[in-house]
């Protein structure tokens, strides 16, 4: 069996970046790490025995200790000042291309516009994004777009959205507002398309997919879905040890792909892996 990996996979800049703020921090068990800094329980169990509390079920509750680290998922600006006015100290990884989602929704917001956000409901990108707007929609099927009254309409979506998801959802917003002023801002991240298109090169040349990934990752979730597309089996691993034998029997040519979350470290464990099996043949 050969085993061929996807030209772009694994973590991108805005999580690698935070992740060396966070290794930085020399005083962890002072701070809380408000969210979930990455969706990969290998990060998530380094975190948690260098001694950093976690808050990652709700951002609602203002977190005890001095300090704070904010996820690459970011928060919003009135998240940021209630933290700020209970004088906590922020040690914020939010990523580049998140802040450009929040520019570009404020500022559409300003101008007179309803905003639309495509991306999944309760996904703490999109929950900092719409936690400083007046009004808004929060799209992620085609059934949930309306004909809405405001005559001025914003779309931006989540940076880790599939194109092709996006492309549906505009097709579909301009069909049911087609009297309306509709502006679209395509704030899909790099890395996330790079990775989408990467996975659906893989899949022309392989029989099967794995794919890299905390199962709680929903980008990583969505390269598993390309192989759904095309009608070929995938599975999703968090870790090297979850692999087996039994789903590769028979197989020739299987594909490795990773989520932007992944590290390297469990990218490369799992190729070695794979590389171990009985039969194996590496690309």
């Amino acid at each position: 069996m050969l085993v061929v990996q996807a030209e772009h996979l694994g973590m991108c800049f805005g999580v690698k970046d935070a992740l060396e703020t966070m290794r930085e921090i020399r005083n962890p068990n002072e701070v809380t790490v408000f969210g979930e800094l990455v969706h990969n329980p290998v990060v998530i169990e380094e975190m948690t025995l260098r001694g950093f509390r976690q808050q990652a079920e709700t951002r609602r509750t203002i977190p005890s200790t001095p300090e704070v680290l904010v996820t690459a998922h970011g928060i919003s600006h009135a998240t940021r000042k209630r933290l700020e006015n209970e004088g906590k100290t922020l040690h914020d990884t939010t990523c580049p291309l998140v802040r450009r989602v929040h520019k570009a929704a404020l500022r559409y917001q300003n101008l007179g516009y309803t905003l639309i956000v495509l991306g999944r409901h309760g996904h703490v990108e999109v929950e900092g994004l719409v936690g400083d707007l007046s009004s808004f929609h929060v799209v992620s099927h085609p059934d949930e777009v309306r004909c809405w009254p405001e005559s001025k309409l914003a779309v931006v979506n989540q940076t880790t959205i599939p194109p092709d998801q996006v492309h549906t959802l505009h097709g579909a917003i301009r069909q049911a507002n087609s009297d309306k002023e509709v502006v679209f801002v395509d704030t899909v991240c790099g890395p996330t398309r790079d990775r989408q298109s990467a996975v659906e090169r893989l899949l022309e040349r392989v029989e099967a997919l794995v794919v890299v990934g905390g199962h709680n990752s929903h980008n990583t979730l969505q390269l598993g879905r390309k192989a759904d597309l095309v009608g070929k089996p995938w599975w999703r691993v968090a870790s090297a040890d979850e692999l087996r034998l039994e789903w590769f029997l028979g197989l020739r040519v299987v594909g490795l792909t990773a989520g932007t979350s992944t590290t390297e470290e469990t990218v490369n464990e799992v190729y070695r892996q794979l590389r171990s099996l009985p039969g194996q043949r590496t690309a």
